[in-house]
């Protein structure tokens, strides 16, 4: 038999000493334990991967069940059947839909097995019903080995509000960190060597015929997925992409926030961006040092002594680091990321606000990206106006204008038929030589901070000047590059 249905729920990292209290704080009911072995299949060519397709064949209970998933996040399209004989289903419907040639469902192979005991409770819960389940065992791909422990708290029926809700009061048993990284993308990161790396953005999938209100759960979504990984990062060890990575995400997801401001605003909106605030400050000084320590090497002349000034620098960076991961790390980053998905999910702005947002809301995305990307590049030629003789904190606002364009640029890009890469590419440009610009004002007020002497304070002057003496070629690039984007053909 094939079940298709949409699979709700939210799944949490936790520790596996935690699992059991956790589990005894949810609802009461009859609690079932299964020893489970998952093996997931795809193409040598990692076709499924390509598609955010997951399909595995699951081994427990003394059945054999073939799910096929599709998409990432809080809901996901999910395709079962139960399986009699051995191997694959290959004529499931969803299969054959995802991989319509015959020769690449032959090529499909085992690429790493799960092996967990899952312990398993379902209840009522403010009016909805909701399966718990606990997870404690092992991802397998060749010689190469992750340890599952893992929360999931699956929609039956009913509302979500309170799915949200009952992950509220766990949350207060243990510390439960939101995760949006299936097992499919755990073993696939075993399989590849990218264990638990940096996560870098990953485009929205934004496609003609979504709605507004769509669009921006996508965009939202996909930062929200960037966060969370780069999170895991960061509390196994410290990464200098991790933190980079991070701030981009968090930049991308306020960002969009205020891109949708007619379609997604209101006080809950503004609360979130405070929180997004906060994180993003708590990895600026890692992140400026970081990019110091770089340039450093960049502007150092011949016989100059960065010893001294390195050695500082390191230490400075270090508790830079220590903070941005001691973020990650806290109840405040565990409220804010799950806060962040129920607001994005079942907010009030998917409701409310009357007749006019409801248009908008339900109106086809291309009309309000087109828009948008207007009144998103009207701000930046209006700030840009005249590189040269604005002040640095106008350059900074101008970067700014860049940023947000560029964050919007490339996410709506999909949704027409010209070409976006040359507009990119040169508002890329754009960027990178006001970001050079700002970066020169951030190390004057580094070294500041740092309240450096002797051959530190030195050096660090040397490295200033030198930096200085780049900021008229630097100026005149970004004006041409501004000249250029001016008189770019827009791609809406």
């Amino acid at each position: 038999m094939h079940v298709a249905e949409d699979e709700i729920e939210l799944k949490f990292l936790c520790e596996p000493a935690d699992l059991a209290a956790v589990l005894a704080a949810a609802p009461d009911g009859e609690t079932q334990s299964k020893d489970l072995v998952s093996t997931y299949y795809d193409t040598p060519n990692g076709d499924l991967r390509k598609q955010r397709i997951s399909l595995r064949i699951r081994e427990g209970g003394g059945k054999r069940v073939q799910t096929l998933k599709r998409g990432d996040g809080f809901a996901r399209e999910e395709h079962e059947a139960t399986l009699k004989g051995a191997g694959l289903d290959l004529a499931m419907s969803a299969l054959k839909a995802a991989l319509p040639a015959a020769g690449r469902r032959k090529a499909l192979s085992p690429c790493f097995t799960v092996r967990v005991v899952r312990r398993q409770r379902t209840f009522d819960f403010g009016g909805s019903r909701i399966e718990i389940a606990v997870d404690e065992g092992e991802v397998q791909a060749g010689e190469r080995v992750r340890r599952v422990s893992e929360v999931e708290l699956e929609l039956k029926a009913g509302g979500c509000d309170p799915l949200f809700e009952l992950a509220r009061q766990l949350s207060r048993t243990a510390p439960l960190y939101l995760s949006f990284d299936g097992k499919a993308t755990q073993g696939q990161g075993l399989v590849d060597g990218a264990d638990r790396a940096p996560r870098r953005h990953d485009k929205a999938p934004l496609a003609r015929g979504l709605s507004t209100a769509q669009a921006f759960q996508a965009i939202a979504r996909n930062a929200l997925v960037q966060i969370a990984a780069n999170g895991v990062v960061l509390r196994e060890a410290d990464s200098v992409e991790a933190v980079h990575q991070l701030r981009v995400a968090v930049r991308r997801l306020r960002s969009a926030i205020s891109t949708f401001k007619a379609v997604a605003g209101g006080d809950r909106a503004e609360a979130i961006k405070v929180e997004l605030k906060w994180l993003a400050r708590a990895c600026d000084e890692a992140r400026d040092l970081d990019v110091f320590a770089l340039d450093n090497d960049a502007f150092a002349q011949p016989g100059l002594d960065l010893t001294a000034l390195a050695t500082l620098v390191e230490a400075a960076r270090q508790r830079g680091h220590a903070k941005a991961c001691a973020a990650v790390a806290s109840g405040r980053f565990r409220d804010l990321v799950l806060e962040t998905t129920a607001w994005v999910e079942t907010g009030a702005w998917l409701t409310t606000h009357g007749k006019g947002a409801r248009r908008v809301r339900e109106a086809p995305v291309q009309g309000f990206a087109a828009k948008a990307l207007a009144h998103r590049r009207k701000t930046l030629l209006k700030f840009g106006a005249d590189l040269a003789a604005v002040t640095d904190a106008d350059r900074h606002e101008a970067r700014i204008a860049a940023k947000k364009l560029r964050y919007a640029a490339e996410a709506f890009a999909p949704l027409f038929d010209t070409d976006a890469k040359p507009f990119i590419k040169t508002l890329k440009a754009l960027q990178e030589h006001l970001g050079a610009l700002n970066d020169g004002v951030v190390a004057a007020e580094l070294v500041e901070r740092l309240s450096l002497k002797g051959a530190a304070l030195a050096a660090a002057r040397r490295l200033l000047t030198a930096r200085q003496a780049q900021k008229p070629k630097t100026l005149k690039a970004a004006a041409k590059a501004l000249d250029t984007l001016r008189a770019e053909p827009v791609f809406w």
